[in-house]
């Protein structure tokens, strides 16, 4: 090849692979031809000019591309928001037009506010991909994506993000985000001088504006109704929502990073601790579990059996359990914060210590293991275990684990107990939408069970059997947690507690996943299994049938708190005895 031209130009011709290029180069036309060998194109047949392409380049004016733009999100990437629409205003034809025609004068409005040279096309880019990607979990699985969503999000691991980023979702992105952006950067945009765009900017903003405080105010009864009723309702208007959840969610993270920990507890003490040398070391393994729904466990009158093991265990389960979140960021350190779920806020359970701490102020040995995504700071001060970044292949591949990687040292943890002692072992549980990957081929014993993460490529019913599986691998480790610490009873006096952090949506209602806000999450994201075993020493400090009669009643994540130190024989002013499970059921007097 001849090269004629600078340097950089003949390259890109050279990986033209064999096809002429006219290219117009400062005024001068410079041609480059192909001789590789076997080239099948000749001088001369075809011939791609630059100049010529980018000279036909559309030109649009500034506020037409914005308009044009505000169209195409509002229309095609908020179906979630037009289909609950539908429903909530179903029969409401006036007011659902006055909806369409409203939320067009405010996307006209917003969009070409955003007219200005330079900047435009940046953030016109920015939103189409904001948007995109929220309309896809908010289409696909039904989510609303509020500051607690982003949060947890953010506090993810590579492995569990990576099962969103499915075929199916980069298709999304590439059809209705990358291509979408790409014609934005491609058309030429008329801009005008800066007094003259300000006036025509304003010649539409104003009207648009107008349109939408006449079509808003004239049904705002009918809105405000539903709103009320429907509070997720305008939680999915794109990209609106996600955008300002985001600012909320970057807002709180600016003032949790000037917390300072506050001391919690210190008072506390084991009642009969002067006497800890003539008893046996009393330990609680505390099961943190993940994304298990109460519904599902046979335990609770579940039809399918997912609880064949711990059936023949003698536990104590709880069927009236509620969650204190939706999601494991939230949950987990409401649930050992002591805050209780009426009173809890992220930066409260920040602010001061908490159950873990308690124990240790007490002279307990405590710790945790984590094969999940972090324990969400309840952790900080105590010795800490990040299972989950092992890379042992008898129990992890792809960058996640299986939950049995907790068991693989808890014997030789065990043995190590010389004194009062509590672990946490966080699993990973029920943690979706891969169900397939959490438990071994060993336990699946419902199918055909979903073999992917994009739900779209199964069927429900497999999806189901794929997260049953999940609960019954699940019960394989905590009915395996039980014998072993029945086996140790000897050297110990064990028990154990199991609560899942939150539970999960398997299509109810269009509803896949779990993070929706609590007020308006489904039964099924809040209702969880809630069990407690309890060795013979343990066992004879209660009355059990009373502990039989309470396993109806209602309890909650802010049970853990207090039961737990209550097991443990903690004597604290923070510790409240009504929350304590097994208080109220005191040993009968000896006849």
């Amino acid at each position: 090849m001849r090269r004629n031209g600078p340097a950089c130009l003949t390259q890109s011709v050279a990986d033209a692979g064999g096809i002429q290029v006219r290219v117009s180069f400062l005024k001068h036309q410079r041609r480059f031809a192909c001789r590789a060998p076997r080239c099948a194109v000749r001088e001369g047949s075809i011939a791609l000019s630059f100049d010529v392409f980018f000279a036909r380049r559309p030109r649009l004016g500034s506020v037409t591309l914005s308009i044009i733009v505000a169209l195409y999100i509002l229309v095609l990437l908020n179906q979630t928001f037009w289909s609950q629409s539908l429903t909530v205003l179903s029969g409401q034809h006036v007011a659902l037009a006055g909806l369409a025609v409203a939320l067009t004068g405010a996307f006209i409005a917003f969009f070409v506010s955003f007219s200005v040279k330079y900047l435009m096309k940046p953030l016109l880019i920015f939103f189409v991909f904001i948007a995109a990607g929220a309309a896809w979990f908010m289409d696909q699985f039904g989510v609303i994506i509020d500051s607690d969503m982003i949060r947890n999000a953010a506090e993810t691991t590579t492995a569990e993000a990576g099962h969103l980023i499915t075929a199916g979702y980069l298709l999304h992105m590439a059809v209705y985000a990358v291509l979408p952006s790409l014609l934005i950067a491609w058309v030429r945009v008329a801009h005008r001088t800066f007094p003259r765009k300000v006036m025509m900017n304003l010649a539409v903003i104003v009207p648009a504006l107008l349109v939408f405080g006449a079509a808003a105010l004239a049904n705002a009864g009918t809105y405000a109704f539903t709103i009320r009723q429907n509070r997720e309702w305008f939680a999915t208007l794109n990209p609106f929502m996600p955008i300002a959840n985001a600012v909320a969610y970057l807002e709180k993270l600016k003032q949790e990073r000037g917390i300072v920990v506050q001391p919690y507890g210190t008072d506390a003490k084991v009642a009969d601790g002067a006497k800890a040398k003539d008893r046996k070391p009393r330990v609680t393994i505390i099961v943190v579990g993940e994304t298990a729904r109460g519904s599902n466990f046979s335990l609770g009158g579940y039809e399918r059996l997912t609880n064949p093991e711990l059936a023949k265990r003698d536990i104590f389960y709880f069927d009236k359990a509620q969650s204190c979140g939706t999601a494991t960021a939230i949950s987990v350190p409401c649930m050992f914060s002591g805050l209780g779920r009426s009173d809890y806020s992220h930066a409260g359970a920040l602010e001061r210590q908490n159950l873990m701490d308690v124990l240790v102020h007490a002279g307990i040995r405590a710790e945790w293991w984590d094969n999940n995504t972090g324990s969400k700071g309840v952790a900080a001060r105590i010795p800490y275990k990040e299972l989950y970044r092992s890379t042992d292949s008898r129990y992890c591949e792809n960058g996640e684990c299986k939950d049995d990687i907790l068991l693989d040292q808890f014997d030789a943890w065990l043995s190590s107990v010389t004194g009062d002692s509590v672990l946490v072992l966080h699993q990973l549980g029920s943690h979706g939408p891969a169900y397939y990957a959490r438990y071994p081929d060993a336990y699946r014993t419902f199918q055909p069970d979903c073999r992917s993460a994009e739900f779209s490529k199964c069927h429900r019913p497999e999806i189901i059997n794929a997260y049953d599986n999940s609960i019954v691998y699940t019960d394989h480790i905590l009915a395996t947690i039980i014998d072993k610490l029945t086996a140790v009873e000897g050297k110990v006096s064990p028990s154990m507690i199991y609560m899942s952090d939150h539970g999960e949506s398997l299509g109810e209602k269009g509803l896949f996943l779990h993070g929706a806000p609590w007020v308006v999450a489904p039964e099924q994201q809040t209702h969880i299994p809630f069990l407690l075993w309890l060795g013979k020493d343990a066992k004879a400090g209660i009355d059990t049938a009373c502990m039989d009669r309470r396993k109806t009643e209602p309890v909650s994540h802010d049970n853990l708190f207090h039961t737990v130190l209550g097991l443990m024989h903690v004597q604290t002013k923070v510790r409240e005895a009504e929350l304590d499970l097994t208080a109220a059921c005191p040993p009968k007097p000896a006849s």
